[in-house]
């Protein structure tokens, strides 16, 4: 039976330029590579996002695609995108899934591993 199975990295950076530290803002930028490691196309359908940080708050995301797109990925292909995202605090987190349907009708989802905000460094 065909195996679908998305593996996902990400990077994350701090913007400073778009953060406002007085105003408890911080935004961030990452960077997110998804690579059809199965061995049928698949194609991204949504996305679940927990977005934490270090005061404790939490936001959820949950929506179509992927900056308006639905990637279709041959086995071996790869998609890559950025997006961004603002929390109240200098250090977070973010981790997710993605919800996948392929070729042959297989629903699955995506683990996104965790990965730090840090408003000192970046890391994946």
């Amino acid at each position: 039976m065909a195996r679908p199975e998305f593996t996902i990295s990400v990077v994350a950076r701090y913007l400073p330029e778009q953060s406002a530290p007085e105003q408890q803002a911080y935004a961030f930028s990452y960077s997110v590579t998804i690579v059809n490691s199965g061995d049928v196309p698949a194609q991204l359908i949504g996305r679940h996002w927990l977005i934490t940080d270090a005061s404790g708050a939490r936001q959820e995301v949950r929506g179509l695609g992927v900056i308006g797109q639905q990637p279709l990925l041959q086995p071996g292909e790869q998609f890559e995108y950025q997006s961004w995202a603002r929390i109240a605090a200098p250090r977070g987190q973010m981790q997710g899934s993605y919800f996948c349907m392929s070729a042959d009708a297989q629903a699955f989802e995506a683990a996104i591993p965790p990965f730090e905000l840090s408003q000192h460094s970046a890391l994946h």
